[in-house]
Order: structure tokens, then C-alpha cells, then sequence
């Protein structure tokens, strides 16, 4: 029987649900059947073998969102094996990257019943063309120049690896 996998992803810019399409599309070619949703849309968690969790870094934090999806289904992530991927840093600077893990970290630790098979970050996009409220009222993040430091060969390895722990 063919497992089933649920790749759900809050965004703000749409960046986050694009790695979740890479990572949902990669599942499917190693022969899961996948759905993928914004957390926002999913009713329940009835019927998949396996969950996959993504959301952006904002303002040093999970994106409220992700934080809801997770007490909202506490139950049922408890019993299937899930993994969660953030996006942080837009700057391929150590100390970013290294403050985006320990965020993440500690984001997760208020969930202590939440024991992922796979955690990941990976580099962010930044356009200031697409700020939304609060933050396109903010003229230092108006100046930042756009970015994009996802690595899509790291993506599909680490979509790879969930495959591998999702098919036992």
C-alpha cells in the first residue's frame, strides 16, 4: 500500500510553499502519494502515514501560524512520524544562520511532546517588493536588496532522507 504524506506550509511571500512544492514533488517521485496544503486549509490529519511541516522565520520566530497548526493537532502528530523545515537567513552569514537554528530550537522546545524525525533550515528569499504590513512600513527593510539563497540541491537531499525514514 502506497503511503500517504502531508507536505502543509504557512507562507507570507510565497517562498516557504515553493520548497514545500519541491519537497511534496520529490516525495511523489519516490513513490509516495502527496498532498500539499497551506496549515490554514487543513482540516485534519485522518488518512496520512506522515506529515511534513514547513514555515518561514519572521521577526526571530515560527510564524504564528505554524505555533497554531502544532496545538491544534497535538494528538496526531504525536502518532505519525513528521518532520518540520524553516526558512531563516536571506544572507549567507554564519551568525544568521546560527541564530536562526537556536530560534528554531527554542520555538520547538515550547512543544515538548513534539519529537520530529527531521528538522532543517534552509536559506531564505527576500524581495522588499512584496513586504506586507507591518513590515513594508519599516524604511531599513525597504533598503535591504533582494535575495534568494535557497539551495534546491540541499532541499531534495533533505526530501530524500525523509523518504528513506517515512517508507519503514
Amino acid at each position: 500500500m502506497t503511503k500517504k504524506i502531508l507536505v502543509a506550509f504557512s507562507t507570507k511571500a510565497g517562498s516557504t510553499g515553493e520548497i514545500a512544492e519541491a519537497i511534496a514533488s520529490r516525495l511523489g517521485e519516490k513513490g509516495f502519494k502527496v498532498n500539499i496544503q497551506p496549515m490554514k486549509k487543513v482540516k485534519d490529519l485522518l488518512g496520512f502515514n506522515a506529515v511534513v511541516l514547513g514555515a518561514p522565520m519572521y521577526m526571530f520566530h515560527l510564524l504564528k501560524e505554524a505555533l497554531n497548526f502544532l496545538s491544534r493537532f497535538q494528538k496526531n502528530l504525536m502518532e505519525k512520524p513528521t518532520a518540520f523545515f524553516t526558512l531563516g537567513p536571506f544572507n549567507d552569514v554564519e551568525k544568521e544562520w546560527a541564530g536562526v537554528h537556536e530560534t528554531f530550537e527554542k520555538d520547538l522546545a515550547k512543544y515538548p511532546w513534539f519529537k520530529p524525525v527531521a528538522t532543517a533550515v534552509f536559506g531564505g528569499k527576500f524581495d522588499p517588493s512584496k513586504l506586507t504590513f507591518p513590515y513594508n512600513l519599516l524604511p531599513a527593510m525597504k533598503q535591504i536588496p533582494a535575495s534568494d539563497i535557497r539551495d534546491w540541491t540541499k532541499i531534495r537531499a533533505w526530501a530524500d532522507e525523509l523518504a528513506e525514514k517515512f517508507k519503514d
